[in-house]
């Protein structure tokens, strides 16, 4: 199966619509998606498969140091076909020139296919947001990945960290155990959850 991606728009919303109530417990409005589609600071992308029917979407807010992945889905029939991942591949090609900013987003802990292809894409888990789906209380995992050219550097910097950290932690409990903390995020209202 082959697709194109092109930017999302308001003739795609009966689509969006149908794959967003299946992919999602807590689907976003109509209305939310014609705000996201609106805002000059969103980029939205779209797949569209061979027969020019909406395959998935994604929907990218850009905040002042980081770009927000607030929603990602496929439709059911398209899935597993590398749509979500090749979306996301276009969205750093098309945000490749801003080299301040970063990428995040948010995904229920349980949703283990989406957390393998963020990871796959390069996202850590950078913490946890306790409780944030307002379906079932279900914690997100709040995931990063640094702007294109950055991760080298970001890597560097790490291992720096690690090493100095190594050296606090033989002084001070207190120290190792807050270097050991994690953080965590997922979608909910107007952050995203993959519907993959």
């Amino acid at each position: 199966m082959s697709f194109s991606i092109r930017k999302l728009d308001l003739a795609d919303l009966d689509a969006i619509e149908a794959i967003e109530h299946v992919s999602y417990p807590t689907p976003w409005s109509r209305s939310m998606f014609v705000s996201e589609l609106a805002k000059p600071s969103s980029l939205s992308l779209a797949a569209i498969a061979d027969d020019g029917t909406l395959a998935g979407y994604l929907v990218l807010s850009r905040y002042v140091d980081a770009w927000h992945v607030m929603n990602v889905a496929v439709a059911e029939q398209h899935r597993r076909a590398g749509i979500a991942s090749a979306m996301l591949r276009s969205l750093f090609q098309v945000t490749r020139d801003d080299a301040e900013r970063g990428y995040t987003l948010e995904v229920r802990i349980s949703n283990l296919a989406a957390i393998s292809l963020y990871e796959q894409c390069g996202f850590v888990t950078r913490g946890v947001r306790r409780g944030y789906y307002t379906d079932n209380r279900e914690d997100a995992l709040i995931m990063w990945k640094d702007p294109e050219g950055r991760e080298q550097d970001s890597m560097t910097e790490q291992d720096s960290m690690t090493e100095q950290d190594s050296m606090t932690e033989q002084d001070s409990t207190a120290e190792q155990d807050s270097t050991a903390e994690q953080d965590s995020v997922t979608r909910q209202g107007s952050t995203a959850e993959s519907g993959l």
